[in-house]
């Protein structure tokens, strides 16, 4: 799969450029940052004072609450905490950039003032490695390049002070390594250094021609006892350090490639110490035909859904009476579809629905109050089946459907166990939507959604709760409520097929990504979520029926 990157710039007093980050919490506890453009777009509302912001301008359902640091769903009304924190300021710029030089030096460079040694622990280690003679010492040769025009060079390399061995860099008169570009340049002294500078160029781009060497003529072996011994001498001399993961999972590994985190972290002078990262495990170990089961009180092990079935034929007004009660004496409040008081005439300016705007109803089961020429226009712009949701408190009147496009879901048993449910098998859930066109009750409709991701492996445990779950599950599937058609929250794309707020399970033996095991709190969590689409033990009996 190829996908397009890119390299993105943000003003310095936006919430990048200041080191400000927004996260949300999410269901295991802990914090999430929200993508770059949605921090930038919360931390504007929140340094013009606003009470709140609303993200459906840029995408999302969710309001964000300054007075009470929420998230608020605005389908299901769900809330999560957020925080606002400081962060290192990205790009990582401090002062001036370094005036550098390509290496080695071109001929006839002139010399430049001596660079006082440094006496670090790691300086003091590189000139000890140095000193002996270390093997690979002596292999690091540039590559040819083709003869510049003579030029006076802005920076000139140093000429006293420690001398650096081959690939590494002298920086504030310390010794440092540092990579740029597919090879090793060595900076003059300067105060602090950063992954781009204050014009945007990216760092140890100078002016110099000279040729580059190599990476691929590094010696590995060198650079490898420089990095252990380094971050042995760092622990003992009680400097802190910085793990940076290893996403190769081999250890130990050349500095060069222990990614772009360690590349910038040791050319600011962090000291970086290279770990073992966790392994992310999203799918089971291979399963055979003859393993898998069918999962014991549920039939079958497949659903499919098919387009939306045809409406029936009553009119909005006819749906609507059978949860509505006249109200003769409208109470002074406001209606809070249309924001007028009730006791005036509607205030919505949409198409007019056939009803008198000064109307009153209440709800029958939550007590709400109306305009009712407001609940039909709402009606009117959702989904149209037969059911309304109370927009003050989500109650659900009738059988709530969604526009989740046609697919198939599977389900069946596997033998292996969940991460904190070692007492009980795992149920398998497997859905597969394809990519088609939009009806008339999506977003676009007659244009064309895309399916990404598909088939997704979801996992529950084979307990007593679990399968209570997978049943509620079933009956939001033929509901047409575990998917949707609209924007990625993930990657921003339009007109693809979404999760519908009902979470689920992705990460099989692990729970990095926040979407595996253990989360003692998931089943309770998606039973309230699949409540909140009307979707409880008595819909199993509705189902029955």
């Amino acid at each position: 799969t190829i996908r397009p990157v890119r390299r993105s710039y943000y003003d310095p007093s936006s919430a990048p450029g200041k080191g400000v980050v927004w996260e949300w919490e999410n269901d295991s506890g802990t914090w999430t940052p929200y993508d770059m453009d949605v921090g930038i777009t919360i931390q504007r509302a929140y340094e013009k004072q606003h009470p709140w912001v609303d993200l459906s301008a840029i995408g999302f359902c969710y309001v964000i609450d300054f007075a009470t640091m929420g998230q608020i769903n605005r389908q299901t009304q769900r809330k999560r905490r957020v925080r606002r924190r400081l962060d290192m300021v990205y790009p990582l710029v401090s002062g001036t950039l370094p005036k550098s030089q390509s290496w080695p030096a071109s001929p006839g460079a002139a010399a430049a003032p001596p660079v006082p040694a440094c006496t670090c622990p790691q300086c003091l280690l590189v000139m000890s490695v140095k000193a002996s003679g270390g093997p690979g010492t002596s292999t690091l040769q540039p590559r040819k390049a083709a003869p510049a025009p003579p030029a006076t060079p802005k920076s000139p390399l140093p000429t006293a002070g420690p001398k650096a061995p081959d690939g590494v860099a002298v920086v504030c008169g310390s010794l440092k390594p540092l990579a740029v570009q597919g090879g090793w340049q060595q900076a003059a002294s300067t105060p602090a250094l950063s992954s781009a500078g204050a014009s945007g160029s990216p760092l140890g781009t100078g002016s110099g021609k000279g040729s580059r060497p190599s990476l691929g003529t590094l010696n590995r072996s060198h650079l490898q006892r420089l990095a252990i011994a380094q971050s042995r001498m760092l622990i003992a001399s009680g400097v802190p350090t910085v793990p940076v993961k290893n996403l190769t999972g081999s250890s130990p590994v050349n500095p060069a490639l222990a990614g772009i985190t360690g590349i910038l972290m040791s050319a600011a002078g962090l000291p970086v110490c290279l770990t073992r990262p966790p392994k992310l495990v999203l799918h089971p170990p291979p399963v055979s035909k003859s393993e898998i089961q069918s999962i014991p009180g549920i039939s079958h092990s497949c659903r499919k859904t098919t387009k939306k079935q045809a409406k029936k034929g009553k009119t909005p007004e006819e749906v609507l009476k059978k949860y509505l009660q006249k109200v003769r004496h409208p109470p002074d409040e406001d209606c809070t579809i249309c924001m007028e008081v009730l006791s005036a005439p509607s205030g919505y300016k949409g198409p007019q629905p056939a009803i008198k705007p000064d109307l009153v109803g209440k709800l029958v089961k939550c007590s709400h109050v109306f305009h009712l020429h407001c609940l039909v226009a709402m009606y009117n712009n959702g989904n149209k089946d037969g059911s309304l949701q109370c927009p003050t408190c989500k109650t659900i009147y009738g059988v709530k459907t969604g526009s989740q496009p046609p697919g198939k879901m599977e389900y069946h048993i596997i033998p292996h166990a969940l991460p904190g449910h070692a007492d009980c098998k795992t149920i398998r859930i497997i859905y597969n939507i394809p990519p088609g066109v939009q009806g008339p009750e999506h977003p676009n409709p007659g244009k064309s959604f895309t399916a990404r991701g598909f088939p997704r492996h979801c996992y529950l445990p084979d307990s007593e709760k679990g399968r209570k779950v997978l049943k509620l599950l079933l009956v939001a599937w033929d509901r047409r409520l575990i998917f949707a058609i609209g924007t990625s929250s993930t990657t921003g794309e339009s007109d693809t097929v979404i999760w519908n707020e009902i979470h689920h399970k992705t990460e099989f033996g692990s729970n990095l990504t926040g979407h595996g095991y253990p989360d003692i709190n998931y089943l309770d969590n998606v039973l309230a979520e699949l409540a909140a689409q009307g979707i409880t033990e008595e819909s199993l009996a509705q189902e029955k029926d």
